[in-house]
């Protein structure tokens, strides 16, 4: 069996675990608080990364190379992903994912300013087809459009900006050492958030409408903590997957399948929200999708792996 076929098979199931954990969070946002989640994927996650490194003699470590960098980039997708996250508890899982699949287009137009890289007319158009398809998406009108929609967006963004960073640490720090650092991170982060947010009086429309973030940390029964438990377990399993499947796939071959996910989003929607896309939410999916895959295809043919070089979810 390839290499390539191994890695692909690596991230149709990773997509398919993050899809799983994803319809957990959308479940949870109605017993458990946001930051606990965080609190419990972290912890949960590091001791999986490092059983993992034990299990395979490969040696862990939690310092770095670049402490500011670091510390930055754990900041970044703390932020991120708690956005992300809280999005999904009040928006359409396919929306939601498909907004956040627009790093590729951040990271393409990053790269030119960070890195100087070209980027030819190809790419600004299909840069342009994607934010086309967001529009759609959000649907902005003269009554205003849905802020949480934002979210995601904010999150490709945080995403797109924390990788940039990577392609610079990488140089010395290992990806499992990133992987310990945004793990253990978010749990210092999140257990900092849920000291700081008592002394805040918030007002009672305003913590109704956050009442997912703010919540307090308390396990109604089994089965929230038994959700809780298994969005730990999946997505740190998706994490080891993906990062197995590009350490053993070609990035141009692999990467595009990451897009399954799109799928597994519409079709847990409709099976556990009985959520349907409109015609025009369908078309900004298939134009991010598409504006996503020929930049992919444009960094292989060019040989500029920017957009190519990590997974789109973590």
């Amino acid at each position: 069996m390839s290499d390539d076929r191994v890695g692909i098979y690596f991230i149709l199931l990773g997509m398919l675990f993050f899809s799983i954990q994803d319809v957990l969070v959308r479940q949870l946002s109605d017993y458990a608080s946001l930051l606990q989640i965080l609190f419990i994927r972290g912890i949960i996650g590091g001791f999986i990364i490092i059983f993992y490194l034990k299990l395979t003699n490969r040696r862990f470590s939690f310092s770095t190379s670049y402490p500011l960098l670091t510390i930055s980039r754990v900041l970044l997708f703390f932020t991120g992903f708690l956005c992300f996250y809280f999005a999904l508890g009040k928006m359409e899982l396919a929306e939601a994912t498909s907004l956040f699949f627009i790093s590729p287009l951040f990271i393409s137009i990053l790269s030119k300013y960070i890195f100087k890289s070209e980027i030819g007319v190809y790419r600004i158009c299909a840069i342009i087809v994607g934010f086309v398809g967001v529009l759609l998406i959000v649907k902005p009108n003269t009554d205003g459009f849905n802020k949480i929609a934002l979210l995601p967006i904010f999150t490709a963004l945080t995403y797109s900006v924390s990788m940039m960073i990577v392609k610079y640490t990488s140089e010395k720090d290992s990806v499992y050492q990133q992987m310990l650092h945004l793990y253990f991170g978010s749990v210092v982060l999140a257990f900092v958030a849920w000291l700081i947010l008592p002394l805040i009086e918030f007002e009672p429309s305003l913590a109704t409408n956050i009442e997912f973030l703010i919540r307090d940390w308390t396990i109604y029964n089994g089965s929230v903590l038994l959700m809780l438990l298994t969005v730990a377990v999946v997505g740190s399993a998706g994490m080891l997957l993906l990062t197995s499947a590009y350490r053993v796939g070609s990035p141009p071959v692999i990467a595009p399948f990451e897009y399954i996910i799109l799928i597994f989003a519409i079709g847990n929607g409709f099976l556990f929200f009985r959520e349907m896309p409109d015609m025009y939410s369908i078309l900004g999916m298939l134009l991010i999708f598409g504006s996503g895959l020929f930049i992919f295809i444009r960094e292989g043919a060019k040989k500029e792996s920017v957009a190519l070089k990590t997974s789109l979810r973590s």
